[in-house]
């Protein structure tokens, strides 16, 4: 029974997760070609920390301690260095289109060596670059790890994960992010999930909206934008740009089935439909029971105790029937028509499975 009811509630939840792809602005769905995040990375150190840092294995660490140190002044051969409080680190961000400097953003710090927690260390000063090599953010701070590792005696609690944290707000923007979303007063609005369908109802509902045929569909994913003449001020291109940010479009969906059979997830579209087809599910059950039995010796027979296994085979088919399921055209009908079988999510993979076999399944089945 409560295999049931657990497939009830992943099949009706799903279904209702659908309604989230009717009236969607297209800022949800697409985005301005010239518009992306600045990804960046940078090496640094983290120090302050609790003898859980970088040992002695992890020459860069010891390496890049000494040239720190040999930058303020110090000389320190590295033979002579015994750090446990220090890990070297990688540090990642993701910078916004049209950031400016002095902006604030989050980092992410990972260990790089084999440091075991990065529990109440600090990040030092840290250049973070981007793919063509120029420093757009530089990062420092205390590294905030949430969670805790302990350890004595061979024996370990831990609690999340330790060797990776974050810093809120750890990096100051040093350089500017230039992004040009429009040239010569045309731009490009780029589908997220290319869809020919979608691409022609965005360029619909542009031209409705301004009354001009100002957009064109290019392809499955893009639709060219002219500004209009009376946009092309100081400060009307932003708004023009809001303005079909703000517009409603349905996106077409292709019917898909997605099923995770590790966790037995299953997600159904909302285009799914089954043709008319008839399904038996049942199963063999074969259970073994195994009990000790022990014979004990009688009184003063300088007999010894025996010990064995009794084991009991038990083997059974399920009851199974034959179920018609008529033709159903919503997502809706699948979830009650498969639920009427009183099958486990399991079995429901596999008769999702046997009905694009058969041919009777009119979406796209995708096993991950």
């Amino acid at each position: 029974m409560k295999k049931l009811r657990v497939a009830g509630i992943i099949l009706l939840t799903l279904v209702f997760s659908v309604s989230l792809y009717a009236g969607s602005r297209i800022k949800d769905i697409a985005y301005l070609q010239g518009i992306r995040n600045q990804q960046l990375i940078g090496y640094g150190l983290v120090v302050g920390l609790n003898g859980t840092g970088d040992s002695q294995r992890s020459t860069f660490t010891l390496q890049s301690v000494a040239s720190m140190l040999k930058r303020f002044g110090i000389t320190v051969p590295q033979s002579d260095l015994r750090l446990r409080n220090v890990a070297a680190v990688i540090v990642t961000a993701s910078i916004p289109g049209f950031s400016k400097e002095g902006g604030i953003i989050d980092v992410i710090v990972s260990s790089l060596g084999d440091a075991t927690g990065l529990q109440g260390g600090t990040l030092l000063m840290t250049p973070l670059s981007g793919l063509d090599g120029a420093v757009y953010a530089t990062a420092q701070g205390p590294v905030s790890v949430g969670g805790f590792s302990a350890s004595a005696g061979g024996s370990e609690v831990r609690r999340n994960h330790t060797a990776a944290g974050r810093i809120p707000g750890g990096a100051t923007i040093e350089k500017a992010v230039v992004s040009e979303f429009s040239k010569d007063w045309s731009m490009y609005v780029v589908l997220m999930q290319s869809d020919f369908t979608t691409a022609e109802r965005i360029a619909g509902a542009v031209n409705e909206k301004f009354k001009k045929q100002i957009a064109i569909p290019k392809d499955g994913s893009t639709v060219a934008v002219s500004v209009p003449e009376e946009y092309r001020q100081d400060g009307k291109l932003v708004e023009f740009v809001s303005l079909v940010e703000l517009l409603e479009v349905s996106p077409d969906v292709s019917a898909k089935v997605v099923i995770n059979e590790r966790t037995g997830t299953i997600v159904i579209g909302g285009n799914v439909s089954i043709l008319p087809v008839a399904i038996s599910n049942g199963g063999l059950n074969i259970q073994i029971q195994s009990t000790p039995v022990i014979s004990q010796p009688g009184p003063l027979s300088n007999g010894t105790t025996v010990s064995t296994q009794m084991t009991t085979v038990l083997a059974g088919l399920d009851s199974s029937a034959v179920y018609a399921l008529e033709g159903v055209a919503t997502v809706q009908d699948v979830a009650k028509a498969l639920n009427s079988m009183k099958v486990a999510p399991r079995d429901i993979i596999a008769i999702f499975q046997a009905l694009k076999e058969a041919g009777a399944l009119k979406a796209e089945l995708i096993i991950i």
